[in-house]
C-alpha cells in the first residue's frame, strides 16, 4: 500500500468519525482514539491537527464540486432545459440545498475553523488557502460554459462569496427559512442579471 493510499484511507476514516461524533474542540489524541489509530499516525499523515482539519475540508469541498458537475450532467440529460440562465439558477438552488443541509453543518463549521487557523498561519493549512476559491471558480467556469452562458469571473466569485456568507449566517444561528429566502433572492437577482443584455 502506497503512502498516498494509506493517507486517503485514513482521511476517509477521520471524515466518517467527524460526521458521526464531531471533532470540534477535540484534541488530536481524542480523535485518534475515536478513529482507532494513534495521534502519531495522524501527525505522520497530516502534519498537525490543523492540517488534518484542512484535509477533511478539502475532501468535502471536492465532493461538493463533484456534485455540481453531476447536477449539470443530470440537467443536460433533460434536453433543451440544460442551457441558459434558468438552468444555471436551477443548479445554484440544487447545490445550495445540499450544502445548507443540517447534516453537513459540522463540516461547514470545520471549514470556518480551518479558515481562521489558516489566516493565522497555522502549520499544515497553507494548501487550504491556496485552494480556497480557485477550484470553485474553475468548476463554475466549466459549468457556465456548458450552460452556454458568458463567462464572468466577477459574477462567479460573487456567487461563491454569497453562499459562504449565508452558510456562516446559519452557523451563527440565523433562521434557516430566512437564510434560504435570501439565497433564493440572490439567485433571482443573478438570473435577471444574466438575462439582461449588457449596456
Amino acid at each position: 500500500m502506497s503512502g498516498n493510499e494509506s493517507r486517503r484511507q485514513m482521511l476517509h476514516r477521520v471524515v466518517a468519525y467527524a460526521a458521526a461524533e464531531g471533532i470540534t474542540g477535540k484534541s488530536l489524541r481524542e480523535i485518534a482514539t475515536g478513529v482507532g489509530t494513534s495521534h502519531r499516525m495522524l501527525i505522520y499523515h497530516f502534519g498537525s491537527r490543523e492540517g488534518m482539519l484542512a484535509a477533511i475540508v478539502a475532501l468535502i469541498e471536492q465532493q461538493q464540486r463533484d456534485l455540481l458537475a453531476q447536477l449539470a450532467d443530470q440537467l443536460a440529460a433533460t434536453g433543451g432545459r440544460a442551457r441558459g440562465p434558468e438552468a444555471a439558477g436551477e443548479l445554484m438552488l440544487a447545490l445550495w440545498h445540499q450544502v445548507s443541509d443540517p447534516r453537513l453543518r459540522p463540516f461547514v463549521r470545520l471549514f470556518y475553523e480551518v479558515a481562521g487557523a489558516a489566516v493565522h498561519g497555522a502549520p499544515g493549512t497553507q494548501s487550504f488557502l491556496d485552494g480556497l476559491t480557485r477550484p470553485w471558480l474553475e468548476q463554475a467556469e466549466a459549468t457556465v460554459r456548458r450552460l452556454g452562458l458568458p463567462l464572468d469571473r466577477d459574477a462567479l466569485l460573487l456567487g461563491i462569496a454569497t453562499s459562504r456568507g449565508l452558510l456562516l449566517e446559519l452557523l451563527a444561528g440565523a433562521d434557516p427559512a430566512a437564510t434560504d429566502a435570501s439565497y433564493r433572492l440572490f439567485v433571482r437577482m443573478w438570473t435577471h442579471w444574466a438575462t439582461t443584455p449588457p449596456r
